[in-house]
């Protein structure tokens, strides 16, 4: 696989309030916790830093990535929302950082090659800002590259509205890149999410 260099951000300080109980992030899949997979399909594509925001210490999510020479970013606010968890990973991106990927913990169908391809898409010679993966049917999801210019915007982000108003100021400057399926979107939030796509996984297995 190709390795780039750009700083890919992985989204992991969510409290899992859905889930009744259980983390999401720590869901296992074939033997191993979610965000460890995601962390490694991370590492795989890049060869730049792969920044993980946590909960503030101590977590278990520590735990499954502590060997992976990952650069954890604690979100002592974490219980905002999204915006708080951006604010903490663009702020601790390293200085001249052309752009960077953010990922989604709870996105177990995306992969690697899947990161790639949007990393491939990426030129910094047009007049594009955002690179985002999709649907086949163009329906916008994850993973999304940022232009470097967008980065400032993120130190306002407040709330749990993410990086829409960001977008929203990007638009028609925006490369959609189709992924199959709807990988770009199924998240996984509740008990029921996962026991479906568990369902489905085997289904399509077989």
């Amino acid at each position: 696989m190709t390795k780039h260099s750009l700083p890919i951000i992985i989204l992991a300080a969510g409290a899992s309030s859905r889930m009744r109980g259980r983390d999401k992030l720590l869901e296992d899949i074939d033997g191993m916790p979610l965000l460890r997979r995601q962390a490694l399909k991370a590492k795989a594509v890049t060869l730049g830093p792969v920044l993980v925001t946590l909960p503030a210490v101590p977590h278990a999510r520590y735990d499954v990535i502590d060997d992976l020479a990952l650069q954890p970013v604690p979100v002592q606010d974490a219980a905002e929302g999204m915006g708080a968890s951006l604010r903490s990973a663009f702020a601790a991106l390293p200085a001249q950082t052309t752009c960077a990927m953010l990922l989604l913990g709870d996105l177990p169908d995306v992969t690697a090659e899947d990161l790639e391809k949007i990393a491939d898409a990426v030129d910094l010679g047009n007049d594009t800002l955002v690179w985002r993966g999709a649907t086949l049917q163009g329906a916008p999801g994850h993973p999304i590259v940022f232009h470097h210019s967008l980065f400032p915007a993120f130190a306002n982000l407040c709330g749990d509205r993410g990086g829409q108003d960001i977008l929203r100021h990007a638009e028609g400057r925006i490369a959609l890149i189709p992924l199959e399926g709807d990988r770009a979107r199924r998240d996984l939030d509740t008990p029921e999410d996962w026991k479906a796509w568990r369902r489905d996984r085997h289904k399509n297995k077989r």
